[in-house]
């Protein structure tokens, strides 16, 4: 067999597939189209409020302390995948892959007290903490 019948064949059920997605893909949003429902409300083309009459202001603020602890979960959690990934590999990588890994649990550790003993995970404002330290008194 030459070639281009071999890359021929192997193609194939690459296009079976990409035809088979765009036809899915077609039906669920031809289904949706017949099938759905149609109704011109007063409030239907407000943005993100889907047909529901918005109320209040849109701008709502967020405390500063939200987004550090937001920022703090995000990069923990991005250590997490890679525990994940020492755990699935951890017969190959042996005792030596094991230390690594209870090294960086360490650093995150060491990590999370110094946050706490910086306040960085206090969610209170500076007033609510003097009020907190005169009351106890």
């Amino acid at each position: 067999m030459n070639t281009e019948a071999i890359l021929a064949a192997n193609l194939l059920p690459l296009i079976i597939y990409f035809g088979a997605i765009l036809f899915i893909t077609a039906v669920m949003l031809g289904g949706a189209y017949f099938l759905g429902q149609r109704h011109r409300a007063k409030a239907a083309d407000e943005p993100f409020e889907s047909g529901v009459v918005s109320t209040g202001d849109v701008h709502i603020r967020f405390s500063v302390h939200f987004y550090l602890l937001a920022i703090f979960f995000v990069i923990f959690d991005m250590e997490t995948v890679f525990l994940f990934a020492w755990s699935v590999a951890l017969k190959e990588s042996g005792w030596f892959g094991f230390i690594e890994a209870l090294i960086f649990i360490g650093i995150l550790i060491a990590t999370l007290i110094y946050l706490g003993a910086i306040g960085a995970l206090d969610w209170r404002t500076r007033r609510q903490r003097i009020d907190t330290s005169q009351n106890s008194r």
